[in-house]
């Protein structure tokens, strides 16, 4: 394995064997060559290179087989076949407080767990204040580790994992323990980790979380590795996975109950030539990705400025410019009512605007098949000069499956203020300021 490279899988798959009963385990034994298990494969050929320094997010349903990726690479599973290699020590946020003893104090378990995790006796010692400081559990340290809560324990466990300076940190949906305060906490320490070149691999459900975090993400599917790219990307084609799987529900729940007309399929599209053709455009854009069961469909968006004028294919928006986002929807089936949104995000993919008809209690009215629709948003954009994308939605409520959705449907820039102001965070917003001088002490 190269030095630049962390960790190196190669062909990895993991087989865990079920059995009906607790007798089938001895058949097996005294009765070799006959197998009375079912095997359960939770990885299937897994490779995977990851270069020092980078910080990798796992995403994937839950049984995808992310926990067990992460336990045969720290060492606590081996895999049935392939090779796993990590260059370094590893620190693992697993189950956090899963090796602690219940009976020893809290004190006696920092340097328990902390041996655990490879550190020596003098380097626990050095690291003792600063790991007391940071779980911050008060008089608690002294007694069993039985008596505590579980964010109690969570947090203890957290502060010796991170405090171990590891070369690879591997994290798994750990950043939720504690109070408010202390996710802050945990967060920034994963960040300053991060910012010195530890190699990270992060599992979490918190789209948000992994788009921050991470350089690069992965996602899982029935234990092989389905999407690999930017966290943006390979959220948006997880998202419209869930929602195709939602789709093909729908779709098996109508056909049983024998109402084929609700049923969403292909047919049920875009007919329309013009249709297609706009389809087609969306879809090309850069990063774009498409969802939806297409009960409607949104045909065309686009960026005006306030005069209804079209600002153009690569917009470049002043900073703070009041603009219209224009959708034109068009139904293929009847609609109560309906909801349109937006939502515009920074290249990491985090959202930063976001509103739709329903929370600005705006209400649409109905829809007839074939009826097309233009909504229009008017809204300042007081950001921070620097590339942006656009993405929209129609869904007839939050309930129910999205009938259409485009990530990334235009990407657009934002031009730095006319009077030469920096705008120090990513939404400038008025501030007033005013000051009040106090009378000086007597010296």
């Amino acid at each position: 394995m190269a030095d630049n490279i962390a960790i190196s899988l190669e062909n990895v798959s993991k087989v865990f064997k079920r059995y009906q009963r607790p007798a089938d385990r001895l058949k097996e034994i005294f009765l070799p060559g006959k197998t009375y298990a079912k095997e359960f494969w939770a990885l299937r050929d897994i490779s995977l290179e990851i270069p020092r320094g980078e910080t990798w997010g796992i995403i994937g349903r839950n049984g995808a087989g992310k926990s067990t990726l992460l336990k045969i690479i720290t060492g606590t599973l081996q895999p049935t076949s392939g090779k796993v290699q990590v260059n370094g020590r590893v620190s693992a946020l697993l189950e956090l407080g899963s090796g602690f003893n219940p009976e020893f104090t809290g004190r006696q378990n920092v340097f328990f767990n902390g041996r655990l995790l490879g550190l020596n006796q003098q380097e626990i010692e050095k690291r003792f204040e600063e790991i007391v400081a940071f779980a911050d559990i008060g008089d608690f340290l002294e007694q069993p580790v039985k008596t505590y809560s579980s964010g109690m324990r969570a947090r203890l466990a957290f502060s010796v994992a991170s405090s171990v300076n590891p070369d690879v940190l591997i994290v798994d949906e750990v950043l939720g323990v504690g109070d408010a305060a202390f996710q802050h906490k945990c967060a920034k320490r994963m960040r300053n980790l991060m910012e010195t070149g530890v190699t990270t691999l992060f599992v979490s459900h918190n789209a948000g979380s992994v788009k921050t975090l991470c350089n690069w993400s992965i996602m899982m599917e029935k234990g092989t590795l389905k999407t690999c790219g930017v966290p943006e990307a390979v959220l948006s084609d997880y998202m419209k996975r869930i929602t195709d799987k939602e789709i093909e529900s729908a779709q098996v729940s109508a056909l049983a109950s024998g109402e084929t007309n609700s049923v969403p399929t292909a047919e049920n599209g875009i007919s329309s030539t013009n249709g297609q053709e706009k389809v087609k455009v969306l879809s090309s854009l850069p990063k774009s990705f498409r969802r939806g069961s297409k009960k409607a469909t949104i045909e065309e968006v686009r960026i005006l400025d306030i005069d209804g004028k079209e600002i153009g294919e690569s917009p470049s928006i002043g900073f703070n410019e009041k603009v219209k986002i224009s959708v034109k929807i068009r139904a293929n089936e009847a609609f109560k009512s309906y909801i349109v949104g937006f939502h515009i995000c920074d290249r990491n993919g985090n959202e930063l605007i976001a509103t739709n008809t329903k929370q600005e209690e705006i209400e649409l009215g109905g829809l007839n098949p074939l009826d097309e629709t233009i909504v229009d948003f008017e809204i300042n954009l007081p950001l921070k000069p620097t590339s942006y994308s656009l993405s929209v939605a129609i869904t007839a409520d939050y309930e129910e499956i999205t009938s259409d959705w485009i990530d990334n449907a235009i990407v657009f820039q934002v031009s730095p203020p006319n009077n030469g102001k920096k705008i120090h965070g990513m939404v400038h917003l008025p501030v007033t300021i005013s000051s009040k001088k106090m009378n000086s002490l007597p010296s």
